[in-house]
């Protein structure tokens, strides 16, 4: 699925807890939970697999970007998973949707548009996605 055998990371390296509040953008490799609210970009910088969990308890007002992406909480901006977007049960994205994979639970909700990202496409963002402010730097 993720080409070369890659396999996104099974560890969490970073973890943002529930009473976290970050003002900024967050750049990570690896594998990164939001427990919190963000107010900024979260973006991965790696170009090898990496993995976004974002809680039940967690808020994102801004652009996401990673390999993988599993949404429990709120988002509000627009998310690409250059490879796998789960969307379980109480996920909530406001915002345009970029994917290879897509698993969508019952109860899961988008307000925005879904794009299918073709296989082989590569792991470049768009620049900025369609219908948001948000903006995400490309990605080598």
């Amino acid at each position: 699925m993720f080409g070369s055998g890659s396999k996104p990371p099974r560890t969490i390296d970073s973890l943002i807890g529930s009473q976290t509040k970050i003002d900024g953008d967050i750049a990570f490799e690896g594998g990164l939970r939001i427990d919190g609210c963000v107010t900024g970009n979260v973006q991965s910088v790696s170009a090898k697999p990496t993995m976004l969990i974002v809680s039940e308890l967690s808020t994102i007002k801004g652009a996401v970007l990673a390999s993988h992406v599993i949404v429990n909480g709120t988002i509000e901006g627009p998310v690409v998973a250059t490879e796998v977007l789960e969307l379980q049960p109480h996920a909530k994205v406001n915002g345009d949707v970029t994917y290879k994979a897509l698993e969508m639970h019952n109860g899961a909700v988008v307000d925005g548009t879904l794009h299918h990202q073709a296989a082989d496409a590569g792991r470049q963002a768009p620049v900025a996605i369609q219908g948001s402010d948000a903006k995400l730097p490309e990605v080598a």
